[in-house]
């Protein structure tokens, strides 16, 4: 249309004014163009974040979804910039495209440390739940084993970590400098965890020693609850307590993570336990009380938990508060003693052989006195086995009184009920005795005179056969006298 309306015009003008509205509509079009420019690194921007979190997503390595997510995004800016370019301009979008690597490279950057804070976060936290159980555990059964167990199990867990986290921070294609910078943060990470439980329970440490005393004190070796019976050597048995107490305490005093020698456990031991003053390393005061002093030999403060005159104030106050628990055990066994021991004192039993010696006379010179006695310590007996009274009193002397008194009467009216029912027993049985034997009786008496009547018959039946001899006779004998 210009060229149409200016062809009557000298040919310099016409050109001059062509560039100069070229240049003005130019002017009018750069911020639309770099309007299209920002819009087309925006829209190619949200692409690569969307193509790169699906990649990260699909388990490509870091490195790699990064390369050719970048790659493929510049491809698309490039020519969109290509097909967004104004020929006449000869307009240059590289200050643009720079911007859009910049920005690339940025959530690039950002998204690297995201992962990298979970990754360490995600084994941080596993190295927490593997340490921070067991090395409790173990410093909760505090004994000479404890610290090498402690740096065994944190060798074992911080290399299976360490393995794993290296493996995965291989995608990430990082040098090796800042590879082992990472590494060794998480190792720091898991030493601070056993110095933390540590200090934690370094805090209990009074409590611990107190329940490790009376579960010791209060427990045989099968862990079955003591019976004070008085056969028990308390002595013993509250030293053994103490020393395993002390233990505790000695395993608390300081982290061991370095596998250092000390001589804790032996200062603390003589000192405290045996009462003799252990050895110190200088000649200085200490080396009359080693505990009055705030730091350990051969133990870097730092890594002190409870200093020697902590330790010498928690031991006088464990002593304090696990004394009442020995007094207790004393006085029960001192009890139990005196109950299982029913005979007088010695000089009691002198009193009573002098002072009843008139008594003893009477009852020699007065048997009756004797089966009297007799028959009353048979009743006494009969009653001491029927009311249980050495059950009834181990309660105490008070129930044992009220629950007797309470069963005297009816446990005295059974027994003469049963002494009773023995008697009219016995009478029973002596009276039927005699009645069993009278049907024996009356027919042997019956047989008896049945052999009366008998003979009777018969001698009456031989007086009448001589009488009738004779009759017979006595003519013949006439006859012939005559």
């Amino acid at each position: 249309m210009y060229d149409a309306e200016a062809t009557f015009f000298d040919e310099g003008v016409r050109v001059a004014k062509r560039k100069q509205l070229e240049q003005k509509l130019l002017q009018l079009i750069q911020p639309s163009y770099q309007s299209m420019l920002g819009h087309i690194r925006s829209e190619v921007m949200e692409r690569f974040k969307e193509m790169f979190s699906r990649a990260l997503s699909a388990g490509k390595d870091f490195a790699v979804a990064t390369s050719e997510c970048s790659e493929s995004c510049l491809v698309q800016f490039d020519d969109k910039c290509k097909d967004a370019a104004i020929d006449q301009a000869n307009w240059d979008s590289s200050k643009v495209k720079d911007k859009f690597k910049r920005d690339v490279d940025a959530h690039i950057v950002a998204v690297r440390a995201a992962k990298l804070d979970e990754l360490t976060t995600l084994n941080e936290k596993k190295l927490n739940e593997a340490l921070s159980g067991p090395v409790e555990s173990l410093l909760d059964g505090a004994s000479d084993d404890t610290w090498p167990a402690i740096r065994k199990l944190l060798r074992r867990e911080t290399d299976a970590t360490i393995h794993g986290f290296s493996a995965a921070l291989s995608g990430f294609k990082m040098d090796e400098e800042t590879h082992s910078d990472i590494l060794s943060r998480l190792k720091d990470y898991a030493r601070e965890v056993v110095e933390t439980k540590a200090r934690e329970e370094a805090g209990r440490v009074l409590m611990r020693m107190k329940e490790r005393f009376s579960t010791i004190f209060s427990h045989d070796t099968d862990s079955i609850p003591r019976v004070w019976t008085g056969k028990e050597d308390i002595r013993a048995i509250t030293k053994t307590a103490r020393l395993s107490s002390l233990k505790i305490l000695s395993v608390m005093a300081a982290i061991r993570l370095d596998d250092e020698a000390d001589n804790i456990s032996k200062i603390l031991t003589l000192d405290l336990l045996d009462g003799k003053p252990g050895v110190a390393a200088n000649k200085s005061i200490t080396s009359l009380d080693p505990l009055a002093s705030s730091t350990w030999d051969y133990v870097d403060p730092s890594k002190t938990l409870i200093t020697p005159v902590q330790c010498k104030t928690l031991w006088r106050q464990f002593k304090t508060e696990t004394e009442y628990t020995v007094t207790q055990a004393i006085s029960a066994q001192e009890a139990s003693k005196r109950n299982n021991n029913w005979l007088p004192p010695p000089w009691a039993i002198l009193a009573l052989i002098i002072l009843g010696f008139n008594e003893f006379m009477t009852l020699l010179r007065n048997p009756l006195y004797l089966a009297f006695i007799f028959v009353a310590f048979l009743l006494l007996k009969a009653l001491w086995v029927q009311l249980d009274i050495a059950g009834e009193f181990r309660n105490g002397a008070l129930p044992g009184i009220i629950s007797i008194s309470t069963k005297i009467i009816p446990t005295v009216m059974d027994m003469v009920k049963r002494i009773a029912e023995e008697g009219q027993g016995r009478e029973r049985s002596n009276y039927a005795q005699p009645n069993s034997t009278l049907p024996f009786k009356s027919f042997r008496s019956g047989n008896d005179d049945l052999g009366g009547d008998t003979s009777s018959s018969s001698s009456s039946s031989e007086v009448c056969s001589s009488e009738t001899n004779s009759n017979f006779s006595s003519p013949r004998g006439d006859k012939k006298f005559q």
